[in-house]
């Protein structure tokens, strides 16, 4: 299986670090972000991964050729003239995955220990197309789910605006973890073009299509986005 990072992003949430470094260069531990997700996917056996960047990108193409990948066959989706955010990210690397019927997608700036074999295994049974880590959590924006775990909404906490997918009840909020397993149709059926976010990608393949959470509530999760979450971090993570 094939992965890939997310990691063109501008990082606001981490100045002043990121004034002057890519956010995936932030350290936990003396380790890189960037490090500690390639190692994770090194874990359950994923060694070929695609990395985006954007954001001082020299400098992050500049770690992996000093540590050789730090193991893994690294390629490199070049945003440098503008970035696409998370959605635009994965359709601009789409020909990495051609060959693959499923891929890895995460974000460079999260820390788990969330099991990843027991979650392809998950996405591997039934008839869907994605399959996204959510969690039982506060946060300001939620994924929405039916009583099986399907994916029907979205809804921002602070405005209580609402995108509904599927109009049923009840539904059950969830805070995405960002990682997903994701199957060759979700890239066979992008219809948005340049600049798009993977969650406006997913509300609208969920009307035709099937996409479940995959609740790890209780494992160690940190969004890694603001220097208070770094030092969090470094009691939780080598």
């Amino acid at each position: 299986m094939k992965a890939m990072i997310l990691a063109a992003g501008l990082g606001t949430r981490l100045k002043p670090f990121t004034d002057s470094n890519p956010k995936a260069l932030a350290e936990v531990n003396n380790k890189t972000l960037l490090e500690h997700n390639i190692r994770y996917l090194q874990r359950f056996g994923i060694y070929d991964v695609i990395i985006n960047v954007h954001h001082f990108a020299d400098k992050i193409e500049d770690a992996l050729f000093e540590h050789g990948g730090f193991g893994s066959n690294v390629a490199i989706s070049d945003e440098r003239d503008q970035v696409l955010e998370t959605g635009g990210g994965l359709k601009k690397a789409a020909s990495f995955f051609q060959d693959e019927d499923a891929f890895v997608l995460m974000n460079v700036d999260v820390l788990t220990n969330l099991d990843l074999a027991k979650m392809i295994a998950a996405h591997e049974q039934g008839d869907r197309i994605a399959t996204l880590a959510v969690m039982k959590r506060e946060s300001s924006r939620m994924l929405l789910f039916d009583t099986d775990m399907t994916l029907s909404g979205w809804k921002n906490n602070t405005t209580n605006q609402e995108k509904i997918s599927r109009p049923v009840s009840p539904l059950y909020p969830f805070a995405f973890s960002g990682i997903q397993i994701l199957s060759q149709a979700v890239l066979n059926n992008i219809s948005f073009e340049g600049k798009f976010s993977l969650i406006d990608l997913y509300l609208d393949l969920a009307k035709k299509h099937t996409i479940k959470g995959y609740d790890h509530t209780g494992n160690i999760f940190i969004d890694v986005g603001k220097p208070e979450s770094i030092d969090k971090a470094q009691y939780l993570f080598e």
